[in-house]
Order: structure tokens, then C-alpha cells, then sequence
């Protein structure tokens, strides 16, 4: 393991003197290394070691900020594509042939679910029978479920929305399709 080196700077060496002066003359013995580096940092008005290396730390930290990544760039191409299987409508009219397709009209139908509310499965039926023009309302619910988008109880009674971030794709296609239904 490799050191750490920590600059020390004293604004006063005087005071620091006298108080190193001060702390060896009140001991019996030796201090040992790491008491001997308390006592330094003691003197120039740290609890100890530990709390100097803190600091220093933070003032690192905060001098040289980690710069957040920025979120990746929306593949307009695929919300395009994914956007037809909605044929302008809010309803998904055919099921995308494509898993990464398929899961972005998920996000989609996700939206419609409401935020923070147990709902029964005939309630989460009825929303996702509204939004969807291929008939087959269970394998949306089952593949909503399966992507860990909504949860169920043990014996498939309640169904919750998860509540996520949707991706930028996903986003995106959301604003498209909510948007061109409040257009019609």
C-alpha cells in the first residue's frame, strides 16, 4: 500500500514551538510516531492526526470537484422507431418485434400507471386496456412486471408502479407520445 503525504504548514512556528515544548515537557517518556504527529497537529489547532487528515481531505475534495457525468445523449433513431408501434396515437398498436424497443414503450405504458397508489388488478387492467390496440393487455402487465417496473403481491391481488427514472430514450418517447395525444 502506498503512502499518503499530507503538507503540513504551520502559521505560527513560534506558538507551534511552545506548544510542542509545552506537550513533551508534561510526558515521562518518548511520545511514539503517530503521537508525536497528534501533537503537531495539535499545535497548529487540530483535535488530532485524524481530524487534520479530514480536513485536508475535504479542502482536496472541494478544491478539485468531481464533475458529474453528463446523462448519454437520446438515440433519436430508436425513440423514431418505437414511436411508429404508437402510430400517433397513446396506445401501443402493435408490439415491438425488438426487446430494446419493446422496453421503451414499457417506459411508456409505465407513465399511464398511477405514481404511488396499491391498485387491484382489474384497475391496472383497465389502464393498460386503455393504452393498448394488440389486445393483449397481460403481457404488457406480465413484461412491466418482469422489467421491474411494477410490482405485485404474492397472490397477483395488488399491483404497484416502481417508481424510477426513466431513461433518455424513454423520456423522450414519453414527452412524444403524451404530447401528440394532447395535440388530437
Amino acid at each position: 500500500m502506498s503512502k499518503t503525504t499530507h503538507a503540513f504548514a504551520a502559521p505560527d512556528l513560534s506558538a507551534l514551538a511552545k506548544n510542542l515544548k509545552r506537550e513533551l515537557e508534561a510526558r515521562a517518556d518518548l511520545p511514539g510516531h503517530v503521537e508525536l504527529l497528534n501533537m503537531l497537529t495539535r499545535a497548529v489547532g487540530y483535535r488530532n492526526y485524524q481530524h487534520f487528515k479530514a480536513s485536508r481531505a475535504a479542502e482536496d475534495r472541494l478544491a478539485h470537484p468531481v464533475l458529474v457525468e453528463a446523462e448519454p445523449a437520446v438515440d433519436f433513431r430508436r425513440v423514431e422507431l418505437t414511436a411508429r408501434c404508437f402510430a400517433g396515437t397513446d396506445s401501443l398498436v402493435r408490439w415491438p418485434g425488438k426487446l430494446n424497443q419493446q422496453q421503451l414503450a414499457l417506459w411508456v405504458l409505465w407513465s399511464f400507471l398511477p405514481a404511488g397508489e396499491d391498485m387491484p388488478e382489474k384497475a391496472v387492467n383497465a389502464v393498460l386496456m386503455r393504452h393498448n390496440g394488440f389486445g393483449d393487455h397481460v403481457l404488457i402487465r406480465r413484461e412491466l412486471v418482469n422489467m421491474g417496473l411494477l410490482t405485485r403481491t404474492r397472490d397477483c391481488r395488488l399491483y404497484r408502479r416502481v417508481e424510477k427514472r426513466p431513461p433518455p430514450e424513454a423520456r423522450e418517447l414519453i414527452r412524444l407520445v403524451t404530447s401528440r395525444h394532447r395535440e388530437t
